[in-house]
């Protein structure tokens, strides 16, 4: 299997892992959504629905796996951070943009730049 086949079933893998989190208190009324654009690749988790009288509509996670086998995190809201978890799979810093990071201060994370 090629490096963009991998680190797509390695993202995939970590998105229904993170779907399946539930926070605590009375989020009763919401959903975590998967959504896959496999031609694309493009990946979010969404969090979708209502606490109380007010909506949530939220983007948990969203990457881009790029054709040099670039993982771009374009958002990252889990506590660990999912760079962190693709690396315990074996993805090196020199494949993971944090995109969410303006050029100009990529340099400093120790992670790809584009």
């Amino acid at each position: 299997m090629d490096k963009v086949s991998t680190y797509a079933k390695y993202i995939e893998t970590l998105l229904h892992k993170h779907a399946d989190f539930k926070p605590i208190g009375d989020w009763k009324e919401y959903e975590n959504q998967v959504i896959i654009d496999k031609n694309l690749r493009h990946f979010q988790l969404m969090r979708v629905g209502w606490k109380g009288a007010d909506r949530t509509h939220h983007c948990v996670l969203h990457l881009d796996l790029r054709a040099d086998g670039k993982i771009w995190v374009q958002e990252d809201w889990t506590e660990r951070g999912l760079a962190n978890e693709l690396m315990e799979l074996g993805v090196p810093k020199s494949d993971i943009v944090l995109a969410f990071y303006a050029p100009f201060r990529r340099e400093d994370t120790g992670f790809a730049q584009a």
